[in-house]
């Protein structure tokens, strides 16, 4: 089994300690470093390329929304899983759409949190319960105002490229496998993005999954 390496950002030294201290416990986790905000996790993103980064949300400085955004346009490959304490749309859809692929409440269990750094390695997307319900019920607020499900409107060639996306396929791993460039599948995905009216990958792969379009296990681990 590979080691799975990880950057831990936390700006409570306490609960930092505890969280690492947790994830030491996981035979296939590696901490590589930690991070007190986002400034610093982005540099340590930057010098290191961890494999996953466990993102706090709110944090002083550079916030992790901030920080996420800033280490996918630079690292496009870490995955970034988010955890708070807020369950609020106004953390929790800015951080999907800045490219986090996993949002976990701080009251999950710690093997939740292993679970989800796992899975977001792996290219699924790591929810936590009370989040996955916000993300389709928006998903499905905003098919409602539609006669017609959003499906009927995708190409074939779109509903490839958001299986592969479900399937935790980068951009260039797309575009090798559909013998298409990488500029293309980011075409497809903002039409994927205006047909469904969702913001971010995590919303179109969990509005997909609810109405069938692609299996559940594509999406979540």
């Amino acid at each position: 089994m590979s080691t799975i390496r990880v950057l831990l950002v936390e700006d409570h030294r306490m609960v930092r300690e505890g969280i690492r201290a947790l994830l030491e416990q996981a035979s296939d986790l590696e901490v590589v470093a930690e991070a007190e905000d986002g400034q610093e996790a982005i540099r340590l993103a930057e010098k290191l390329a961890p494999d996953v980064v466990v993102m706090n949300v709110c944090m002083p400085k550079v916030n992790g929304i901030e920080a996420t955004t800033a280490i996918k346009a630079m690292r496009p490959e870490i995955r970034i899983l988010g955890i708070s304490a807020h369950d609020e749309d106004r953390y929790v859809f800015p951080m999907l759409n800045a490219g986090a692929t996993g949002y976990l409440l701080k009251t999950s269990s710690g093997t939740d949190l292993i679970r989800g750094i796992r899975i977001v390695y792996g290219g699924g997307t790591a929810l936590d319960p009370a989040i996955a319900g916000k993300v389709v019920s928006r998903a499905v607020g905003r098919r409602s105002s539609h006669c017609c499900s959003p499906v009927h409107e995708l190409s074939r060639r779109e509903l490839e490229v958001l299986e592969a996306a479900a399937e935790g396929k980068s951009s260039k791993q797309i575009a090798r496998n559909l013998e298409i460039s990488p500029q293309t599948v980011q075409a497809h995905m903002r039409n994927i993005f205006t047909k469904l009216q969702v913001g971010s990958r995590a919303e179109a792969v969990a509005f997909a999954v609810r109405d069938g379009w692609i299996s559940a296990n594509a999406g979540h681990g």
